[in-house]
């Protein structure tokens, strides 16, 4: 599947962005999918994922309450609802779609398909 992340941007604290993926290629609906980051310096981090059906949703500690994972699968896209950001929040956001063979879904290894990247930056 080819992954195209978009909505990235400059937000203050406090603010607010969505970012989408779009997906084409193999069948986006039978995929679990998620959202991953990675900041200056660090490595990639999982930030939350969503079952194929939307059904089941799972989130880093440090965004849950905060950010809403989502997916229109008529459309194949995939959705990441960022509110109440934080200066932390800043990076580089990755969309990726798990591997049906894979295991852990917070991890990116199991992850076999991946988006550019689209950059968010939270002023202080």
């Amino acid at each position: 599947v080819q992954l195209q992340a978009s909505g990235g941007g400059l937000v203050q604290y406090g603010g607010s962005l969505r970012l989408s993926c779009a997906a084409s290629g193999r069948t986006f609906s039978s995929l679990v999918m998620g959202w991953f980051r990675q900041a200056p310096g660090k490595e990639r981090e999982f930030v939350a994922a969503i079952s194929w059906s939307g059904g089941s949703t799972y989130y880093a500690t440090s965004v849950k309450g905060r950010f809403r994972i989502s997916r229109d699968n008529a459309k194949n896209t995939l959705y990441l609802q960022m509110n109440s950001l934080k200066p932390e929040d800043t990076a580089v956001y990755y969309c990726a779609a798990h591997d049906p063979n894979g295991g852990s879904y917070y991890v990116p290894r199991e992850y076999d398909s991946w988006g550019q990247g689209t950059k968010v930056t939270v002023s202080s």
